[in-house]
């Protein structure tokens, strides 16, 4: 499959911050893997319009897991290309189609009595955001791992921790891996992400464990991009600072 790494940058409170989705072509379907928060189909657009590609080429949207910058902008995404397929973990499909509260939800309401104070209403602000993603229906579940018939050369891996459903994508052609939110990248080094909310954090780095054992040349972090050197020593580091 031919592989897209998209710039989709923004603005938080003055700082320009960069996510990379990830869009795949190959096989008779376009797939973009996820696609940031709500209203950022725009910037989607821009970022596929830099590439020379278009979003309405899109036949499928492969969600990583639930997090709000992952799947907060499926449902303008699907409004907009009804036609698209929607594809995720099973663990995570009752989070995304609203039939279960958003485990980051859960974790989110579960830490608020024990913040300080001035903590608070920043705390309660992101609750009340992670309240307005709106469900959709997810059209297609992988469960364990496994290499789709109908993507030659694509194997999904269960890379949980981060998100209980977490998983990350591995294209045997040219040996990339989509790491998705199971590794990002910080002063080029591999970190895990957001350790303090990481729901599971042994898991998380059962699942880098996992991933390491991959014949991988590039791996695209969602959060820091493209890394190309060096990284079966990198994960190695990654894993001793955690054990």
């Amino acid at each position: 499959m031919q592989l897209h790494v998209l710039d989709v940058k923004f603005n938080v409170n003055g700082n320009q911050d960069i996510l990379h989705p990830v869009i795949l072509r190959g096989y008779g379907d376009t797939l973009l893997v996820d696609c940031g928060y709500a209203g950022f189909m725009s910037l989607l657009e821009e970022a596929a319009g830099q590439q020379g590609l278009s979003l309405a080429d899109l036949t499928g949207v492969i969600i990583s897991h639930h997090d709000i910058d992952h799947v907060g902008g499926l449902p303008e995404l699907k409004e907009k290309y009804p036609a698209i397929r929607v594809y995720a973990p099973e663990a995570d499909e009752p989070y995304i189609a609203g039939r279960m509260k958003s485990v980051r939800l859960q974790q989110a309401e579960a830490m608020f009595p024990s913040l300080p104070e001035e903590h608070k209403p920043g705390a309660l602000y992101f609750q009340e955001l992670l309240k307005t993603v709106q469900p959709v229906a997810v059209d297609v579940t992988f469960t364990e791992d496994e290499a789709p018939a109908y993507w030659p050369g694509v194997q999904i891996i269960n890379t949980p921790g981060h998100m209980p459903g977490h998983i990350s994508l591995y294209l045997k052609e040219s040996r990339t891996l989509i790491a998705c939110d199971a590794v990002v990248v910080e002063n080029g080094e591999f970190e895990i992400a957001n350790p303090p909310f990481t729901l599971d954090l042994d898991q998380a780095v059962a699942s880098v464990k996992k991933l390491q054992t991959l014949n991988v040349a590039r791996v695209v972090c969602y959060h820091g991009g493209v890394v190309e050197q060096h990284i079966p020593q990198k994960l190695g580091k990654l894993i001793a600072r955690y054990s």
